[in-house]
């Protein structure tokens, strides 16, 4: 060793030789932090799936809130289109057009029942999206946006949006509607009908109820839409697009911008 005399050579010898024979402190931090035994093996992958599901559930949450949910049909109003039970995917994020399938809130009087609540555990599953949501949803056929004249009907039986005649073939063996009615749609709301004319209680049925504006019940507010129904997916058998048929493409805009307040002419028969 240059630069040192034999005795500090041989003094620091001992401590060299101490220092080359003990274990490195990192590799033993190192080895202790990693699972030696089955058991220490079985904890880390517990606590890496618990991550994973945790992760898992907080993205199924945030696309169940913002994008997309799936929901029962409680009714038979959207036959033949739907059956009782059958799983509808609801989109949140596009906006809401004439001729789609929607699913809003009860904006008031609409459901005859209270439906059934589920108890803790299937609320829990429902809220992070592995359970289809239920409660006071209704299911129903957006036709007429604010600012339309909806009439019932002109001299063929059909439904006209705007003096433009709907094609409706999700009607199956009935009259689009036997209820006569006029309306103009007010801003912010929509006029909705079930497919099942004959056994649906939508926008027609509350023409008559009474209110600071009398029928003013039968819209619903755009506020109360969740979302527009993109297809049947369950069960397998029955899946469908939900796409609005053609006729709906032809129709002329309504008044714009739409008044505040609803015009409504309807008879007495105006009630399901």
């Amino acid at each position: 060793m240059s630069g040192s005399t034999p005795d500090e050579a041989d003094a620091a010898a001992p401590e060299l030789l101490a220092q080359r024979g003990a274990p490195s402190r990192t590799n033993e931090v190192g080895r202790s932090s990693e699972p030696t035994t089955l058991g220490g093996h079985a904890v880390a992958f517990l606590r890496e799936l618990s991550v994973v599901v945790v992760g898992a559930l907080v993205i199924s949450t945030l696309l169940r809130v913002f994008v997309a949910q799936m929901y029962d049909i409680p009714s038979p109003s959207m036959h033949d289109s739907m059956q009782i039970g059958d799983r509808v995917l609801v989109e949140k994020i596009s906006r809401v057009q004439r001729g789609q399938v929607v699913v809003f809130h009860d904006p008031g009087g609409w459901l005859s029942e209270p439906a059934p609540q589920r108890g803790p555990m299937g609320q829990a599953l429902e809220f992070v999206g592995l359970l289809p949501a239920s409660s006071d949803h209704i299911v129903k056929r957006v036709i007429g946006m604010p600012g339309d004249q909806v009439i019932c009907c002109d001299p063929d039986g059909r439904i006209t949006v705007n003096g433009h005649p709907l094609v409706e073939p999700y009607v199956v063996g009935q009259p689009p509607s036997v209820i006569r009615f006029r309306v103009e749609v007010p801003a912010d709301h929509l006029f909705v009908l079930g497919d099942n004319r004959v056994n649906s209680r939508d926008s027609r049925c509350h023409l008559n109820d009474p209110g600071t504006v009398v029928g003013a019940g039968a819209f619903v507010p755009t506020a109360e839409v969740v979302g527009r129904g993109v297809a049947v997916v369950w069960p397998r058998a029955h899946w469908q697009s939900l796409d609005p048929p053609p006729s709906y493409g032809g129709i002329p805009t309504g008044r714009n911008p739409a008044r505040d307040h609803p015009v409504i002419e309807a008879g007495p028969e105006a009630r399901c």
